[in-house]
């Protein structure tokens, strides 16, 4: 409910800077006294209209506008999102005004170009305050920037910089638009005014501080020259926003709060004096708790880029980081601070944010509010500040480092092996390992050493993992972040020393990517991913500026961290590897749908389209079937609808069968081509129509003919296991049929089931079983089931799924194969999918491994679990005998 006779009446009897503007400004008095405050906020913005000094026409704007903005705050007209939103649009618009006239004192006539103005802090939140400096860098383009002909492009600069600073801060009898503060630029003590854009992205690639991180989350290309701005902001992204946690950042965080709060001891304590910003529980607490927690998880999840304080703290509450409370709570208590703080600052047009400490003065700050009195107002911000300062307390106790090596019982070393270990884990330190020759790595890595020898000692095997633990650290470039991380974290110790001691494709992964780690803090680590539609959501998140191949990056890096994280569920006994097997799976489809329409839109810039014609890609084999392990290929074959011999409509056309194949190689590389983010998949096109002697991609009326007169049996077998990953939905459709009517065609049952026997005891021959684990190729393994329920599916043409496990339990149901077998499938997938992490030859897995294995599928000892899988081969063998009428040997 707005009430303007309550607002100018409060104005006037507690505000003498509002009294003053309210008498310079009848006609803008009169509207707000009628109630029109869009007709005032309008007359305000006109104020300078056709005054041709620019520092004169900004200054009575800004009184008009400042007037207006604080009447409508005050009589509950205008939110504070609309307060700070108009107080940030006109300090853009101002300082966009200042730079052109900035310019052109100097190249009179010349355009406004080369020169911008990035916004920090508040301002670059568009939060700005009521009275409030603001902190642009500003930055120029010495290649662009208008100048005389004699100029030094540097010196024209900061010509530019002066001037602006002079129009913007000056005071005058009319007043003054903004104080500005260039002290957040690159090493402001000795940098000029205005950097060139190139010398401030090498401070922030190479030298930036801690601070300069945190600040740069609320970075926006503000006034000036805008598209130079974000082009910089692009560029500086990886800077910001880091993949890898970095806990000496956010200790610099914790340790900043703390001197701040030391500094302004006297504003700490709730009473007058109070300081709403810099006090325990105040605005800066609430600011950074939301910034910690982006700085944190920002890196790898792009909708927690975002400047606004209560957008933030929002979005991290909708991606689970924060509890859906603290974000409400800490968001209400933010704004009611900051218009507490706007109440201070309107007494006097100061920049003040603590409660006077004469109690007369503080009765008139709550009157103005629309309180009693003082005594109410300190009453309101005790119950605030304890509600902040608790949430922002536990915060910095959880992420960051407390000072205090943690007291851990350090094994006896009379043991040998603890000795030996105790020798390797000091020798070290001796310069052998890169990331260990600063002292500031020695230093933290000595805080984690006592934890890390116990955990080494206790690993299920601790030499594999020491041996793994010191491959990661010859790696490492710099271990600094690992070792903090580990000592505010103890816990990840003991699961990476699982994971290094049970998980060599895992441990290869972690030496190539430390950063991995960091996943493992999130409370999402161990929850499997969604659906292919979410999943390829997350992995498309982008911004304005990214490029093909940052995409490329970014989905490898992801996908790598899923493949991580699930691959740890399984060491850690968090999941049944039948559900790892088809999260794999779902990440795969998901990396195609995004990489293959990323691959579309680059060829589509040359070459444009086909006319009624799309790019459809099958999935076969495990893919296919949903089932992959963290070793599988990926089995493709790219197909395309419409006319073959159409032509794509791009500055350089291709006919259609040519596109096609050359975006089937644009997909596979997106798919397998390693980038500076690492490799993603290995891409199998073999089983497309004619082979590796074949067109990579061939139009669906081709593969329509191709499968019904020229494929083989064991083409048509693998259709059994096929999907379609890619495509529309009317190709995926129509693919779909074309399956169907190939699978249902009248077979001679002799004449299959002699192709089945020919191609299995072939592969039998050329591709024996690796060791006594491999349960895909050994006699009465996963092959044999597969060829068995291939042979059903074409002869009698049931069970048609390319789910292997629904196939095998309806030919079950249909009494086709013995009861029992779908029991057997599932053990030996499960096995299948554990002993590619453990055992990915084949071979026994080492003893300290082999519970997990047992445990991973379902059984209490190795032993039970070798039992269990000579019975599940078996059963297979006795389907065998039941489908094919032949005794399998069985070792």
């Amino acid at each position: 409910m707005t009430d303007f006779e309550s607002a100018l009446a409060r104005a006037h009897a507690h505000s003498p800077f509002l009294s003053m503007a309210l008498g310079r400004l009848p006609e803008v008095e009169a509207l707000l006294a009628a109630g029109d405050i869009e007709g005032a906020l309008a007359l305000a913005k006109a104020a300078g209209a056709g005054v041709e000094d620019v520092a004169v026409a900004l200054r009575r704007e800004r009184l008009a506008l400042a007037a207006v903005v604080a009447l409508g705050d005050l009589a509950g007209a205008f939110p504070l999102s609309r307060v700070v939103g108009e107080l940030s649009d006109f300090a853009d618009r101002s300082l966009d005004r200042a730079i052109e006239a900035a310019i052109r004192r100097r190249v009179p006539g010349a355009e406004s170009a080369g020169f911008c103005a990035i916004a920090l802090g508040k301002h670059g939140a568009q939060e700005l305050n009521y009275s409030s400096d603001i902190d642009p860098i500003l930055l120029y383009d010495p290649d662009v920037l208008p100048r005389r002909e004699r100029d030094d492009p540097a010196e024209a600069a900061q010509r530019v910089a002066r001037s602006l600073m002079e129009i913007m801060s000056s005071v005058t009898a009319e007043g003054y638009v903004f104080r500005v503060d260039l002290r957040l630029r690159p090493a402001s003590e000795v940098s000029p005014l205005a950097l060139p854009f190139e010398a401030a992205i090498t401070h922030y690639e190479s030298s930036a501080l801690a601070w300069e991180r945190a600040a740069y989350i609320r970075a926006r290309a503000a006034s000036g020259d805008v598209a130079r701005g974000q082009a910089f902001l692009d560029t500086i992204r990886p800077f910001v926003w880091r993949r890898s946690l970095d806990f000496g950042a956010i200790a610099e965080i914790g340790r900043l709060t703390t001197r701040i709060r030391d500094h302004y001891s006297a504003g700490q304590a709730i009473g007058p004096g109070y300081d709403l910003k810099r006090g325990r529980g105040g605005i800066r607490e609430v600011e950074f708790f939301a910034q910690t927690h982006q700085l944190i998880h920002g890196g790898r999840n792009p909708a927690l880029r975002l400047r606004g304080t209560r957008a933030s703290l929002d979005a991290l509450a909708e991606a689970g980081i924060i509890g859906a409370e603290d974000a409400q709570v800490m968001g209400e208590s933010y704004d009611r601070l900051r218009t507490l703080e706007h109440r201070l600052q309107m007494v006097a047009d100061q920049q003040t944010h603590s409660l006077p400490h004469d109690l007369g003065a503080l009765d008139g700050v709550a009157r103005l509010d629309g309180l009693a009195d003082g005594a109410t107002l300190v009453a309101e911000l005790a119950a605030i500040s304890d509600t902040v300062g608790r949430r922002f307390d536990a915060l910095i106790e959880t992420y960051a480092p407390t000072g205090a090596v943690q007291a851990v019982a350090i094994p006896d070393q009379s043991d040998p092996v603890v000795d030996a270990f105790a020798q390797r884990v000091e020798a070290w330190e001796g310069g052998h390992y890169r990331c260990l020759r600063s002292a500031e790595a020695r230093e933290a890595f000595a805080r984690i050493r006592p934890q890390l020898l116990r955990a080494l000692c206790e690993a299920p095997a601790p030499e594999r993992a020491l041996l793994r633990w010191e491959h990661l650290l010859e790696g490492l470039p710099s271990a600094i972040n690992v070792f903090r991380l580990l000592e505010a974290r103890p816990g990840l110790l003991a699961v990476v020393m699982r994971v290094l001691a049970h998980a060599p494709t895992l441990a290869d992964e972690l030496a190539r990517r430390s950063d991995l780690l960091d996943i493992l803090i999130d409370r999402s680590a161990f929850d499997l991913p969604g659906s292919v539609t979410e999943i390829a959501a997350e992995l498309a998140l982008g911004e304005a500026g990214d490029d093909y191949q940052r995409l490329l990056d970014a989905v490898r890096l992801r996908v790598g961290e899923m493949r991580f994280a699930l691959g740890v569920q399984l060491i850690e006994g968090q999941r049944d590897p039948l559900e790892v097997a088809a999260a794999l799976s779902r990440v795969a489809e998901a990396s195609i749908e995004v990489l293959g329409r990323a691959a579309i839109e680059e060829f589509r810039v040359n070459h444009g389209a086909v006319p009624e014609s799309d790019l459809t890609i099958l999935g076969l084999g495990r893919l296919g079937g949903a089932a992959l392990t963290h070793a599988s290929d990926l089995d493709l074959v790219f197909l395309f609808s419409g006319d073959h011999a159409s032509e794509s409509d791009g500055r350089r056309p291709l006919g259609a069968t040519l596109y096609y194949n050359r975006l089937a190689q644009r997909v596979i590389a997106a798919l397998s081509v390693p980038t500076a983010a690492g490799a993603l998949y290995e891409v199998d096109t073999r089983l497309r129509p004619s082979g590796a002697q074949g067109p990579i991609s061939v139009s669906l009326d081709s593969f329509e003919k191709y499968q019904c007169e020229d494929a083989w049996t064991w083409e048509h077998m693998a259709l059994c296991r096929a999907r379609a990953m890619f495509g529309s939905e009317t190709d995926r459709a129509a693919l779909a049929a074309i399956i169907a009517r190939v699978l249902d065609r009248p077979r001679d049952p002799e004449k299959l089931r002699a192709d089945v026997l020919e191609m299995r005891g072939t592969m039998a021959e050329h591709k024996p079983a690796k060791g006594p684990l491999d349960v895909k190729l050994a006699r009465g393994g996963l092959v044999d089931i597969e060829f068995m329920v291939h042979f059903l599916q074409l002869r009698d043409h049931v069970a048609q799924t390319p789910d292997l496990g629904a196939a095998v339990q309806a030919l079950e149901n249909l009494g086709l194969l013995p009861q029992g077998t779908r029991r057997a499938h599932d053990l030996l997938a499960r096995l299948l999918v554990v002993v590619r992490l453990v055992a990915p030859d084949g071979m026994f897995p080492p003893e300290a491994s082999r519970g997990i294995v047992a445990r991973s599928c379902g059984l209490d000892s190795w032993d039970a679990l070798l039992d269990a899988v000579l019975d599940a081969r078996h059963c297979v063998g006795r389907g065998w005998a039941q489908v094919f009428d032949i005794q399998l040997e069985i070792a």
